[in-house]
């Protein structure tokens, strides 16, 4: 299978081709089938941050017992443990110093 390098950026939730697109924050080198995972898990993002823009107008309810937010943080665990799987040398050292890095693993297997 040939590898593709595309640019993450978690920040924009963008995948890019080519390093001079847009500002971006990780190099991954992946095989084509990788990076629809990681257009689909932005776009999951994207539809969970407006559930969760709506979510967060109710005061009574905490963030800690969030549904939508744990699912939120799911999706970025997601992202991170793919980006440290494909990702660079830098990449790998950034995201192994996360605070979740431990889980983001275990929650990518699952």
């Amino acid at each position: 299978m040939a590898l593709n390098k595309v640019y993450v950026s978690v920040t924009n939730k963008k995948v890019f081709s080519y390093p001079d697109e847009s500002p971006w924050e990780f190099e991954v080198v992946a095989n084509r089938e990788i990076i629809p995972v990681f257009q689909k898990l932005f776009e999951q993002l994207s539809t969970v941050e407006a559930s969760n823009f709506w979510r967060a107008h109710i005061p009574i309810r905490l963030y800690h017992e969030d549904r939508e937010n744990d699912q939120y943080d799911r999706r970025m665990k997601k992202i991170y443990a793919l980006i440290h799987e494909f990702g660079d040398e830098e990449s790998k050292i950034f995201i192994e110093q996360l605070p979740y890095f431990n889980e983001s693993r275990r929650v990518f297997i699952e």
